[in-house]
């Protein structure tokens, strides 16, 4: 006999009374998290913040590291994240490496890390591992994807078994930077031989900055046309959500609290609801000047995210 517990499956929920309807899904929304102090304290700050999703580093993004993560930290770590009910867990990679290099001494010590990065998610149980796509150097784009790709596959052969997924994140299109359009993620991933291991992740400071008009609704949906028809949205992951404080195709990675920069709050208004997003968690990286810009910023977006029901 049916009691007065609801329950539901892929968004559809039974009633009391007998009726199917469709909610709206949970949206998973986070920032990027420090892990200062014990790694595990990033779940705490993350709770703290009312976060159902996180990105942290695993490691200083500004520094080669040797040492191991105390396997007890990584222990405490997982019981906090998953007492929290934070889902998906996002490692994003050091600043440091670069699988476009065409400097050998560099190019090989990045394939040593990013084996190393993908190995510590996995540990740490990240579902994705977020990446920068790299710079050339001046070699040249052709060169620099090339490049790319071939270490893509020595480290997707060298960590078989893992199931964390790398993430290629767009930028903004300066210096010799890859990845300020969507033909540089859909050559990188022709090129790849696992597949199924990789994926994108759309950073709205970076597409605006690089010329992408996602500012308005026209400009968005044109935006999603694109990246659907040159990569397919089944490859879309994750949304980092920053407004830009720089001007439409400006090519700055100049990152802006939310409603303060170029995009502004009916940009993000439009971002948050659109319904090609409607199962992705996003991340904000805006500012961090004071203790309470990740609370506002977060408030805001949730101020404008729609409630009714679907």
């Amino acid at each position: 006999m049916f009691d007065s517990r609801e329950f539901a499956f892929n968004n559809i929920t039974l009633t009391q009374s007998g009726r199917f309807v469709r909610i709206k899904p949970v949206v998973r929304l986070g920032v990027h998290v420090s892990i200062a102090g014990k790694i595990y304290e990033a779940i705490d700050r993350a709770k703290q913040l009312g976060c159902n999703t996180i990105q942290i580093f695993s490691r200083s993004p500004r520094e080669w590291r040797n040492t191991r993560l105390n396997t007890e930290d990584i222990k405490e770590f997982r019981q906090r994240r998953e007492k929290a009910k934070i889902y998906p867990l996002f490692i994003h990679v050091p600043y440091l490496t670069n699988l476009a290099s065409p400097f050998k001494k560099l190019y090989q010590a990045s394939i040593k890390y990013y084996i190393e990065y993908l190995k510590e998610a996995e540990i740490l149980g990240a579902e994705y591992l977020v990446s920068h796509m790299g710079s050339h150097k001046k070699s040249g784009e052709r060169v620099g994807i090339k490049r790319f790709s071939q270490a893509l596959n020595i480290i997707f052969q060298k960590t078989k078994g893992l199931k964390v997924i790398l993430l290629l994140e767009n930028t903004s299109g300066s210096g010799s930077w890859l990845g300020y359009k969507f033909q540089h993620q859909q050559k990188i991933i022709n090129n790849i031989q696992e597949q199924k291991r990789i994926g994108i992740c759309f950073d709205t400071c970076h597409g605006f900055s690089a010329g992408y008009d996602i500012a308005t609704k026209d400009g968005l949906d044109k935006t999603l046309d694109e990246m659907d028809k040159l990569i397919g949205l089944k490859w879309l992951k994750l949304i980092h959500l920053n407004d830009s404080k720089d001007k439409l195709g400006s090519l700055r990675d100049r990152h802006e609290h939310i409603g303060k920069g170029k995009i502004g709050i009916g940009g993000f208004r439009n971002i948050v609801n659109y319904p090609k997003f409607r199962d992705l968690p996003f991340i904000l990286e805006t500012p961090k000047t004071t203790e309470s810009d990740d609370k506002r910023n977060l408030a805001i977006i949730r101020q404008l995210i729609k409630k009714e029901v679907c």
